[in-house]
């Protein structure tokens, strides 16, 4: 993942992605649910967690998930978050300009290069520097 060979050890990682403005936290979901036009993931015991980048927050769910057909009687109510997958690319709406600055400032990239980078590797700051360095 990262150049110079070998793999990096947690407490170098940590300390990297504090640097970068990144904090993780670990949630202790019970339940998650991800509702598709077709289909619905429902995740039981999953380890979720939660990154705050440059006030934008990912979610990551690791677990295997149980499919069910999305169909009438379908659970769910409004006040639930949903995730929803989605045909439209965002693109460079997608990208938060403190994003695009901030790789920009770290790679010594112009700004239309670190929006591109960001976009390829969707939003991940990390992968977008090292893309540009």
């Amino acid at each position: 993942m990262f150049p110079g060979g070998g793999g990096m050890n947690d407490r170098k990682m940590q300390q990297m992605m504090k640097q970068m403005g990144i904090d993780m936290t670990d949630l202790d979901a019970e339940e998650v649910i991800i509702r598709t036009p077709d289909e619905e993931l429902v995740f039981t015991d999953a380890d979720v967690q939660r990154m705050d980048a440059q006030g934008q927050q990912t979610y990551t769910i690791v677990g295997e998930p149980e499919s069910n057909e999305r169909g009438e009687g379908a659970s769910g109510s409004d006040d639930q978050p949903v995730i929803e997958e989605s045909d439209d690319d965002g693109g460079a709406a997608a990208i938060p300009d403190e994003d695009v600055e901030l790789v920009a400032t770290r790679a010594g990239a112009s700004e239309g290069d670190a929006r591109e980078a960001l976009e390829e590797t969707n939003g991940d700051l990390a992968a977008a520097i090292e893309r540009l360095e």
